[in-house]
């Protein structure tokens, strides 16, 4: 695939009391746009949450992790039960040395490198068929049979460019579509076992959080999953990168606030020319209306954006959403799994077409 395809994912999401991202003093992360401070979400956090969707749904994901040597020995042993744990492991630094990529006295790389379960098991195999090991063939291996994960989110390797893998999603960090004001909750805890004259709490402390209607944004770049995937594999990679980011949420505080939810809007647009990020349709921020709260009004200026961007980009080739309000810009689904039918019918299309293929 050569000509441009993109995959715009748009989400309206309420969140209630929660602090689901916390920064370096624990109170939820923040974002100062259009004049306003607003809830923020960084999309590490729901990436993160992402790839944790994608296990559960048992996709092909990949590890990241500095143990990459341990990965490979404990494969080659595997593999090769007469192996001992000091051969496998010399074997595994020897391997990945021959790849570019070093390691610490600790056996482990010096910064996180992700990679596939395909890699790790085709990479010991060739270690095992070959007294000795060819660099480009190492490098190769390194470079094919890649996970879900680390097509979309992409690997970056300093010690070896060779083995980047670039990134075909990209996620924006989620802002609230209006003004929030932190909260605080003051709270004490008791010892079960205090004795009965004495009074007083065990524990007094006080947490942060606040509640917003987020605008959550991603994209795809199809010809860049195509060619970390493959034509096929990128198109069910993309219904599941669509299905998981809509519905994951990161996890954190979760037990204090049981704060999940799910999207109150979703909106799937197909482009061929560029990706669009329609969050300046909340540079001016929302309003609540009494009684009525932010979500009906942030789909309205979302998709009265997506009407505006017209002026400056081309028809997408689709769009879809789904949610409690129905669309004025695209086609309406039932439910989600309507949506990526649909979607999967635009994706095929479009990836067959010999425009894409040339």
């Amino acid at each position: 695939m050569t000509k441009n395809l993109y995959v715009d994912i748009n989400v309206l999401q309420t969140v209630p009391s929660s602090n689901i991202n916390r920064d370096d003093t624990g109170a939820p992360k923040t974002a100062f746009y259009g004049g306003v401070t607003r809830a923020r979400v960084s999309s590490q956090s729901w990436k993160r949450a992402v790839r944790k969707a994608f296990a559960e749904d048992g996709a092909n994901i990949g590890t990241r992790t500095k143990r990459v040597p341990q990965m490979l020995a404990a494969k080659l042993q595997d593999l090769d039960a007469s192996l001992d744990e000091d051969t496998a492991m010399s074997k595994a630094i020897d391997a990945l040395k021959e790849g570019g990529i070093k390691t610490n006295k600790d056996n482990e790389t010096g910064a996180l490198l992700m990679v596939s379960p395909g890699q790790v098991a085709k990479l010991a195999s060739y270690v095992l068929e070959n007294e000795t090991l060819d660099k480009k063939e190492v490098k190769k291996i390194l470079m094919e049979g890649n996970s879900l994960d680390l097509a979309l989110f992409g690997r970056m390797v300093a010690d070896n460019p060779e083995l980047n893998v670039d990134a075909s999603a990209q996620v924006a960090h989620a802002i609230s579509t209006h003004e929030i004001i932190p909260e605080y909750d003051y709270f004490t805890a008791l010892d079960d076992l205090q004795e009965k004259e004495k009074s007083g709490a065990a524990l007094i402390q006080t947490t942060q959080y606040d509640s917003a209607t987020l605008y959550r944004y991603a994209n795809i770049n199809m010809a860049e999953l195509s060619y970390n995937l493959g034509d096929e594999d990128a198109i069910e990679g993309a219904l599941t990168f669509v299905k998981d980011f809509a519905l994951s949420m990161p996890t954190g505080k979760q037990n204090s606030f049981a704060n999940k939810t799910l999207p109150n809007y979703l909106m799937v647009t197909v482009r061929d020319d560029t990706p669009v990020n329609l969050v300046s349709a909340f540079e001016s921020p929302v309003v609540a209306k009494a009684g009525e709260g932010y979500v009906e009004n942030s789909v309205k200026k979302l998709e009265n954006e997506y009407k505006d961007a017209l002026q400056f980009v081309d028809q997408p080739l689709a769009t879809v959403a789904v949610g409690k309000y129905e669309t004025t810009v695209g086609e309406q689904a039932g439910n989600l799994q309507d949506l990526l039918d649909k979607l999967q019918d635009v994706l095929k299309k479009a990836v067959e077409n010999e425009d894409f293929n040339n």
